[in-house]
Parts: structure tokens; C-alpha cells; sequence
């Protein structure tokens, strides 16, 4: 959402002026003219400082701007057609606004990943750090600062939505999970192999927010399989999570030729900040794959419970037929026990009359 936002300030000169004066521009020559076609130069690379925070603070504010508009003008209006209960009208805006970004995101993302000929290439996650890997290009850090925003603004966001009690501190812990990932990545300039994270994982998320979105919209078949691909690719993207995070941290960074901190430079190769990154990354997928399993344990129980209450109902009301056809057959003979020996017969003389005779040869 911010990278459209972006774009369109991006041709204007004062914005391009401004963009290079927060982002801390690292390539400007120093007898260059400062124009705006210069300082937003393909080639031109930015670094990460102070200044970051009025940018980001900006960004932020487009964002509550920007999911704003797309619930008045695009959820409330699909909102109305599907009628939708009170609790699953919420989980429709909540899965609507996460689609928009992951989208977004996952697309930007992966443009940015064929860019820097980080596939198949996969060296690149470590090769040439911190020198390359600390100067980004402008839509390379424009993309984490719009990260870093959007998880921001998920915090008032929980105000204007007016989320329930109950759901508000897994929704704080999740926005503040993400964000100290991505903030911690930007700082210690391990942006490529992050970056080779969040896309696959965003890709994941946009396959489980369409299958909700199908869901509520009743179409539940097309539902089903997209919740079955769901499944599968969730566990696939945390165990490539997890050989990346390791070739990178263990085999890739250790190789390098710098080792040890220097915050000038960007370089904090060090053997305790990769152990560390690498223990973080590790317990995010098991917490990952521990809610997975969770919901999953939760749902057959749920199913299972709902099987056998159905089972159980079906089985009293035909006990319950049985018992009052019987008790109606038994009250019937009764009724005809009660009558006087007369009145008997003349109620079996029907049944009688019926019963076939044998033919006299």
C-alpha cells in the first residue's frame, strides 16, 4: 500500500530531495549538482541512520490514511453484500486488509529479489557483507520502511478497530514479533536474507487470507482446497526458513573475512549476533508450527465432537421412534383389552375377515 503511495511522490522533485535527505544518500559525488534526477539515480545507495525516523513516522501515518480508505471504499461495501455475522464481519476486515499487504508486499518483495539476482544465486545472502549488503537502493530500503510503518501503525489501528479484549494481545504480540524481526534485520544489515524470508512467508499468508475471504463468501469447496494448499506450503516454507537461516548464519557468515563490530560500517558479524539470529529465526517457526499444529488439534476436536453429538442425536431420536411406535402398538391392544368381550371381537372381526381361507378341494 505505502509503495504506491511512494511512487506517486517519487517524481516530484521536493519529495526525491526530501526521500535522499532522511535516507541518508551514500554515492552522491561531492562536486554534484543536488537535483532531484541525481539524487534519485538507480545507482545511487542509501544507508540507515537518525533521520529514518521522521521518514518512517510519515510512512506511518500514510498507512492508518490508506486502511482507512480501504475499508470505507472496498471491505464495507463487500461487507453489505455478504451479510455477514458480527464476529465473522470482523475476521472478513481483519483477512481483507492482511490480503491487500501481503500482496503487496510479496510482489514488491520478489520484484526486489530478481533486481538484486538474489536467486538462484543464494551466495548473495552473504557474500560482499557488510559493504553491499549495508547500502541499499532506493526501492530496497524504501521496502523496509514501509514495513516498519505498516507494523506501527497497527497499533492505533487496535483503537480505531475497537478490538475485543480478549483478541487484543495476540494481535499486540504478533504486530510486535514482526516488528522487532524487521527492525532487527534493517539494523544489523541482514536485509537480503530477511528479505528471502518475508516473501515466501507473505506468498503463504495470502494463500490462507483468500481461503478465509472464500470461506465467508460461502464458497466453501474452493475454500476447502485453498486451506488444503495452505497446509501443505506452511510447513514447506518454515523448513525452507530454516535451511536458509542456517546456510547463512552458520555456513555463509562465518566464512567472511570481517568479523567483529563496527557500527561505522555496518558489520556486526560477529559469532554471538549470528548464534543469536539464528536462535530467534529457529524459535519463531517453532512458535509458528506449535499455533499451526495447535489450531489443527483444536479443529479435529471440535469436528469430532461435532460427529459425535450428531451421531448421538440421530441415535436418541431413532431410539425415540422406536420407543413410541411400540408404546403406541402396545397402547392400541390396551385400549382393546379394556373394551367389553362383544366390542373385542367386533374390533378383531376386520383382522378376520381378512385372514385367507383354504380352499376346500
Amino acid at each position: 500500500m505505502v509503495f504506491v503511495v511512494g511512487l506517486m511522490f517519487h517524481g516530484t522533485a521536493p519529495f526525491a530531495s526530501l526521500f535522499v535527505a532522511l535516507h541518508h544518500n551514500t554515492t552522491l559525488p561531492e562536486h554534484a549538482e543536488s537535483t532531484s534526477e541525481q539524487a534519485v539515480h538507480h545507482d545511487d545507495r542509501y544507508s540507515y541512520g537518525a533521520k529514518d525516523f521522521s521518514c518512517i513516522f510519515f510512512y506511518t501515518l500514510i498507512c492508518v490514511i490508506i486502511h482507512a480508505v480501504i475499508q470505507e471504499y472496498l471491505l464495507d461495501k463487500v461487507n453489505r453484500k455478504l451479510h455477514l455475522s458480527k464476529i465473522n464481519h470482523r475476521k472478513f476486515n481483519e483477512s481483507g486488509q492482511l490480503l491487500i499487504f501481503y500482496v503487496v508486499s510479496a510482489l514488491w518483495g520478489g520484484n526486489i529479489i530478481m533486481k538484486e539476482k538474489l536467486i538462484p544465486g543464494i551466495s548473495h545472502l552473504w557474500e560482499g557483507y557488510p559493504t553491499h549488503h549495508a547500502a541499499m537502493t532506493f526501492t530496497y530500503k524504501f521496502f523496509f520502511v514501509s514495513q516498519v510503518a505498516y507494523y506501527l501503525h497497527q497499533f492505533p489501528e487496535l483503537y480505531f478497530q475497537k478490538v475485543k479484549r480478549e483478541d487484543l494481545m495476540n494481535k499486540i504480540t504478533v504486530s510486535l514479533v514482526s516488528l522487532f524481526l524487521v527492525v532487527g534485520a534493517y539494523l544489523l544489515c541482514f536485509t537480503r536474507v530477511a528479505l528471502c524470508l518475508l516473501v515466501p512467508h507473505y506468498a503463504v499468508e495470502c494463500v490462507f487470507h483468500v481461503a478465509r475471504i472464500l470461506h465467508f463468501a460461502e464458497q466453501h469447496k474452493a475454500a476447502r482446497y485453498a486451506f488444503g494448499a495452505w497446509d501443505v506450503l506452511f510447513v514447506a516454507i518454515r523448513l525452507l526458513t530454516v535451511v536458509l537461516s542456517v546456510l547463512t548464519f552458520w555456513y555463509g557468515l562465518a566464512l567472511a573475512p570481517n568479523q567483529g563490530i563496527d557500527i561505522v560500517r555496518g558489520n556486526f558479524n560477529t559469532p554471538l549476533i549470528r548464534l543469536n539470529t539464528l536462535l530467534v529465526v529457529c524459535l519463531l517457526q517453532a512458535w509458528l508450527m506449535w499455533n499451526f499444529f495447535t489450531f489443527h488439534l483444536k479443529r479435529m476436536r471440535e469436528r469430532a465432537a461435532v460427529q459425535a453429538a450428531t451421531t448421538a442425536k440421530r441415535r436418541q431420536t431413532e431410539k425415540k421412534s422406536k420407543k413410541d411406535h411400540e408404546n403406541g402398538k402396545r397402547t392400541s391392544d390396551d385400549d382393546v383389552s379394556e373394551l367389553p368381550e362383544a366390542d373385542q371381537y367386533s374390533k378383531k372381526e376386520p383382522a378376520l375377515r381378512q385372514r385367507p381361507t383354504a380352499r376346500v378341494k
